[in-house]
């Protein structure tokens, strides 16, 4: 099993931390930093709680004021990387709300090391003007870190993030970032890019759809955008998005087998499915193929969730044949529970065979 994210939050990384913060700091007391962060209900704490408490540690062990604790952090943060160094830009989410300036340059410098897409945010929900006007800059910044940070701060559906009610009900105010993106030479930008027009789908489907037709055969970038962008509504089966990507939601296809290799499975387990789909149009199409699994909750009801397969070209009478492994291993972002569920084949939007199997 997969070491939990909480985990590298660890001895070896506050030790490091405390000695670069005193390397800039003299007054900083390392080892009583470290004891703090180390206290008796550490081993409980998830990975925010985790994170926030160093955050709270930190500001408590450099008692100075703010100004002065960020050009500390601006010096120490090169040292770190990847998604422990959020901690730096927590530290200005959390501190930093009413020094606009100086936090803003601190999330700007942050962001290069790990990511500042949460801590932006209830800077945008305060200072919306400004903030908006920031977002423009940082897309046509020269680091990508930044530009990137430019369309994923602003998503209106972020995960695991501070919603923006604002931008859920009228995302036109940050389109004309993801204007400024939409060719960007980074694919790290540009899928931001996509997963911000994806949040917009799901609130205003028919704007994105708007704008997935006017990007669409421009560039090979925006080619891919787009087609990422759809992916919500492809799942949903909306038909002016299957229609935009060449697909029939009327096509004739059976699902003429759906065999699962485990109808009965522990937790932490996986089976293989096998599909056969055949064309019963006259004329060739173009399908998507998905699976949807309506996973067990804790409250005894059922949630689903929709996986691609692939998009085919078959023609008349083709029956094709199609193999996937699905694993039923705790993620992160999903726990499993015991109990009946549901696997069933999807295509163009429409289900069109089941199958129960049992999680024990």
């Amino acid at each position: 099993m997969a070491e939990p994210l909480k985990n590298l939050f660890s001895k070896e990384l506050i030790d490091s931390l405390a000695n670069h913060v005193k390397q800039h700091h003299k007054k900083f007391n390392a080892n009583a930093f470290i004891n703090d962060v180390f206290d008796n209900i550490w081993s409980s704490k998830e990975l925010k709680q985790r994170m926030r408490h160093i955050t709270e540690c930190i500001n408590k062990h450099i008692k100075i004021p703010y100004q002065q604790q960020v050009e500390i952090l601006t010096e120490v943060a090169p040292q770190f990387k990847g998604f422990t160094a959020m901690i730096f830009p927590d530290f200005i989410e959390v501190y930093g709300l009413d020094n606009l300036t100086t936090s803003i340059k601190a999330l700007e410098l942050f962001t290069q090391y790990s990511s500042s897409e949460f801590a932006v945010r209830p800077f945008i929900i305060k200072y919306p003007k400004e903030m908006l006007k920031q977002h423009i800059k940082w897309a046509q910044h020269k680091n990508f870190h930044v530009r990137r940070l430019a369309s994923e701060g602003i998503r209106p559906r972020l995960p695991w993030a501070l919603s923006l009610t604002s931008f859920k009900k009228d995302p036109t105010p940050i389109l004309p970032v993801l204007e400024l993106l939409k060719n960007d030479e980074s694919e790290y930008v540009r899928k931001s890019v996509a997963n911000c027009l994806n949040d917009i789908s799901k609130d205003h489907p028919d704007l994105a759809l708007k704008i997935v037709n006017a990007w669409k055969g421009k560039t090979k970038e925006t080619d891919w955008i787009v087609k990422h962008a759809s992916r919500g509504l492809l799942k949903q089966g909306n038909v002016n998005a299957l229609q935009l990507f060449d697909l029939d939601d009327k096509v004739k296809v059976e699902v003429t087998q759906l065999e699962i290799s485990e109808s009965k499975l522990k937790i932490g387990g996986e089976f293989t499915f096998e599909t056969r789909i055949l064309l019963l149009d006259k004329t060739a199409h173009q399908i998507r193929v998905e699976y949807n699994i309506y996973f067990m909750k804790s409250n005894g009801k059922q949630s689903s969730k929709i996986f691609q397969i692939g998009t085919y070209f078959i023609k008349p009478k083709q029956e094709i044949i199609l193999k996937r492994k699905h694993k039923f291993a705790d993620l992160t972002t999903r726990k499993h529970y015991p109990g009946v569920h549901i696997i069933a084949v999807v295509v163009n939007g429409k289900e069109l065979a089941r199958q129960k199997f049992i999680l024990e």
